[in-house]
């Protein structure tokens, strides 16, 4: 049974013949190169273009690196010192393009190319070659690499399966299904395997084999240790503002482990770079602009944070409060943690400043929703706890609480909107609502 990907099938439909490198990003085993290499490949063959004129490359492959003379093992064995050579691959190519009209160029894992930022932009100078690319570590859309392309590469970034997409391929009993993506994310693989066992075991390993071997090769470092340490505390803290120091002294005050917070901050680094994880900053809503230190930071996916802890630490409010920051970039919102200050007369009668915070701030375009991420609201004590950082925001954006329970979204005297997760999730339009 195949999984729907038309959120970014769209993204890259609209993007045909634009004059970019449309570049997708994400990830590993997130299904970049089942978007590429099936649904797109798919969806070009349905609109009659010739299979002669789509040209698909796997450069993490040994059957394709094998076509154009390179030896996989080396390269396997040499890991990121070693990438794939240029001219070799040029040559197999290029006997490919001798018709007139458009070719569909589909490359995989390209930053495995040497020197692909010039093969790349040699294809920008021929305007019949649309290209396609995928690429799992975000120094490949690195500012000096842009530069490269001349300011025309295009960037799509896939995420796992959002909840919709999970929804939508395993059916059922809602509830069910989203305490089921809470534990073990949305990975495509995961979703498609039957048992609790497979799917633990599997992101247990993905974790440990993949990801985290992955930064160590790449980075040089002597052993995953150090960065697991960091790794373990971030999990355990998501949506909770941190910043390098507190992580650095608690490895050194409860893991034992002798770190220092620059070294924190380089491994934090590393892990985006790998797209795992995320830095979040806040944002003063009235002084309209960005604050460095404390962040959030949140998983790209929660079944390998779930994993990472051997699944002994899922708190519903954390977890959702990171589906809910998931799903606000699928759907192509930047999002920032909002803070709103104010001046108050506190029990003392003395005027003081005070920080209320917005989980989240999601903008796009002149669009902009401020939500608030409340795993339950009990009474009205809670409610007016959940909705004081609206109350002094001072502005007409729309301002949403999203609950665990299932509810219809409904609006309350201030106008402000109250909804479950699982329709918030489910319903596209849901900050319409």
């Amino acid at each position: 049974m195949e999984i729907k990907r038309d959120v970014y099938l769209n993204r890259l439909i609209v993007r045909k013949h634009n004059g970019f490198i449309k570049v997708i990003t994400g990830i590993r085993r997130s299904g970049k190169s089942y978007l590429l290499n099936s649904l797109f490949y798919n969806h070009l063959i349905n609109e009659g273009v010739a299979e002669d004129r789509i040209i698909k490359f796997a450069f993490d492959t040994a059957e394709d690196l094998l076509k154009i003379g390179e030896n996989p093992i080396v390269l396997d064995n040499e890991r990121e010192d070693r990438k794939v050579d240029p001219s070799k691959f040029l040559n197999w190519l290029q006997p490919q393009l001798t018709g007139e009209g458009a070719y569909y160029i589909l490359l995989d894992e390209v930053q495995k190319l040497g020197a692909f930022e010039s093969v790349l932009n040699g294809f920008l100078r021929k305007s019949n070659l649309d290209v396609y690319v995928t690429g799992s570590n975000s120094k490949f859309l690195s500012k000096d690499i842009l530069t490269e392309f001349e300011g025309r590469g295009d960037e799509i970034h896939v995420l796992p399966l959002s909840f919709s997409e999970y929804y939508e391929f395993k059916k059922g009993d809602k509830s069910e299904a989203f305490d089921d993506y809470s534990v073990y994310g949305g990975l495509p693989a995961v979703a498609l395997m039957a048992t609790e066992e497979q799917k633990s075991q599997y992101l247990i390993s993905q974790m440990k084999n993949l990801y985290l071997r992955d930064i160590t090769a790449r980075y040089g470092l002597k052993d995953d240790t150090a960065i697991g340490e960091v790794l373990d505390v971030v999990a355990s803290g998501i949506s909770a503002l941190t910043n390098p120091r507190n992580i650095a002294n608690t490895i050194n005050t409860v893991h034992g482990v002798n770190i220092c917070s620059t070294t924190v901050d380089r491994y934090i680094g590393h892990m985006e770079d790998a797209f795992m994880l995320t830095r979040v900053k806040r944002y003063n809503v009235k002084g309209r602009k960005y604050i460095g230190t404390p962040y959030k930071i949140y998983f790209e996916d929660v079944g390998l944070r779930n994993a990472r802890l051997s699944f002994r630490q899922i708190e519903g409010t954390h977890i959702m409060e990171n589906v809910i920051y998931n799903e606000l970039r699928y759907r192509g919102y930047q999002v920032d943690v909002g803070v709103v200050e104010s001046r108050e007369i506190d029990g003392e009668g003395k005027e003081v400043r005070v920080q209320r915070e917005i989980d989240f701030i999601a903008t796009l375009g002149s669009k902009k929703y401020y939500i608030q991420s409340a795993y339950a609201i009990p009474d009205r004590e809670k409610y007016e706890q959940e909705t004081a950082s609206f109350d002094k925001t001072m502005d007409s954006f729309k301002k949403i609480i999203i609950v665990e329970k299932s509810t219809k979204p409904r609006r309350d005297e201030k106008g402000y909107v109250m909804m479950g997760i699982k329709e918030f999730l489910l319903d596209k339009d849901s900050l319409e609502a």
